[in-house]
């Protein structure tokens, strides 16, 4: 199993930060535009049972990601789970923690490949990388869009 962290502190309160993750077309401002994914469809916000379908192009090999929302405590952390796509198994919990008039966003994903210890063997270094690649750009674009104007 390969785990991936990424953590940022946003010049935002709790409550901005988890607004902004409540947008309609917040998935299409956190998709890097270098990533061939295409947002399918987005239903129930960000509570347990919500449904995310993606559009992904791999290589030659397009698929369909679906993703449920299957644990969610409102200001706090909601957590979404692979159904179908590209991992054997996918979890990946988006944190939301207070510091003062800031928050700490923390992603963190447990994933496992299709091939097992073999594939994240030879893998697992560019899969994390990818990684960190899309959540450099998903909390910059979140530093960007939260902090209240100054007056």
């Amino acid at each position: 199993m390969l785990t991936f962290e990424k953590s940022t502190l946003i010049d935002a309160p709790v409550e901005r930060v988890w607004e902004f993750h409540e947008r309609a077309d917040i998935l299409s401002l956190l998709t890097p535009p270098w990533q061939p994914v295409k947002v399918l469809r987005r239903e129930g916000g960000l509570g347990v049972g919500a449904i995310t379908e993606f559009e992904i192009q791999l290589g030659l090999i397009e698929m369909k990601w679906l993703a449920r929302h299957t644990d969610c405590v409102p200001y706090e952390y909601f957590v979404d789970r692979q159904i179908e796509g590209p991992c054997q198994s996918w979890v990946h919990r988006h944190q939301f923690t207070p510091e003062g008039n800031q928050t700490r966003l923390t992603d963190t994903i447990r994933l496992e490949l299709f091939g097992g210890e073999i594939a994240e063997f030879l893998l697992g270094s560019f899969v994390i990388d990818r990684l960190e690649d899309m959540f450099t750009y998903r909390h910059q674009v979140t530093q960007r869009y939260c902090p209240l104007p100054i007056n």
